[in-house]
């Protein structure tokens, strides 16, 4: 096994950082995630066009979440790889097959709701089961063919005398992982990235006219608002996990290939892409928040259930009030 030498590389953060936020990920997106299938699964009998694409995209969510336990091991022991090199590309794989997974199901829902908000007849064609498995079919099958040379590039090998599993692959091999990871970023994240604000800034848009050019009573206005206060509110998440995360690799890759001989630039580099994979794994986190939260019907749920375990736990306030609110709010 080839033993490199490369630039010392500050990894302070990478025995406390990596470790306690890929485990706080690991925890909150097997449980959400989880719960979300378990619900889809056992009380949904029909299955529209939403709940395939949201059922695929918690299930590649969980896949990620189950990748990293491994990373957690290795990252609490400065980057030492002890499973072995089958363990180490099996992991790189299922890793970035299930991130890509995401965010292409991320584009499916947001075309998904484009059209409902900005073509509703059309939508009433184009929005079926039928199609959106066909979706979901294409988008596993299309992020496993992207991410195959993956197995060819990641590898473990030896790094000053430490046994490490390369996340891209090794120094020696970079110039030649140059462009497979520009692809990666132009059809993984730019094209996806596109039409995501192109979707959502036209279903902004369009809700913001109707508002203004109908006249509407209080409760239409106040769903209105709702709706333009939650495409923000998941645009704004989108953007936070998704950019800066492959921004920072691409910055990282290019001073790697091009700069590999300035040590300095290359950790600055090498601190914001690292600093910046947890961010993009809480994004597994909050998918299943956003259904949870953006469906009516899982909102009363959780606020009945809230409300019974209030009632158990403070029995002697309802004694003093005298009354019992049975509203469920």
């Amino acid at each position: 096994m080839e033993d490199f030498h490369i630039c010392p590389v500050t990894n302070y953060y990478q025995r406390i950082l990596l470790p306690v936020c890929y485990s706080i990920v690991f925890l909150l997106g097997l449980t959400l995630n989880g719960a979300l299938l378990w619900c889809v699964f056992s009380q949904t009998r029909r299955w529209s066009s939403t709940v395939v694409y949201m059922s695929n995209l918690a299930m590649a969510d969980l896949l990620y979440v189950l990748a990293l336990p491994p990373l957690i091991i290795s990252d609490a022991r400065g980057g030492q790889w002890p499973f072995g090199n089958i363990i180490c590309k099996t992991v790189r794989f299922f890793f970035f097959v299930n991130l890509h997974c995401s965010m292409m199901f991320l584009t499916c829902v947001s075309v998904y709701r484009f059209l409902g908000v900005c073509f509703p007849i059309t939508a009433v064609r184009l929005r079926t089961r039928k199609l959106a498995l066909f979706a979901s079919g294409s988008v596993w099958v299309l992020a496993t063919v992207e991410i195959v040379p993956t197995l060819f590039f990641a590898h473990t090998g030896v790094i000053n005398n430490m046994t490490v599993c390369f996340e891209m692959t090794n120094p020696g091999h970079f110039p030649g992982y140059f462009p497979y990871g520009l692809f990666l970023a132009i059809v993984g994240f730019l094209l996806p990235f596109l039409v995501v604000i192109t979707c959502y800034f036209s279903m902004m848009k369009a809700l913001f006219c109707r508002a203004a050019a109908s006249i509407s009573n209080a409760r239409t206005a106040r769903m209105r608002n709702k709706s333009l206060y939650t495409l923000l509110i998941v645009l704004l998440l989108f953007v936070v996990c998704f950019v800066p995360y492959h921004v920072a690799r691409t910055v990282y890759l290019f001073v790697r290939v091009y700069m590999p001989g300035d040590c300095e630039l290359l950790n600055k580099a090498m601190i914001s892409f690292k600093a910046w994979k947890p961010v993009v794994s809480f994004n597994c986190c909050a998918n299943p928040l956003l259904y949870f939260c953006g469906s009516g019907r899982h909102r009363q749920k959780i606020r009945a259930w809230l409300w019974t375990r209030k009632k158990r736990v403070q029995p002697s306030v309802f004694v003093v009030d005298g009354s019992t609110n049975r509203s469920g709010d």
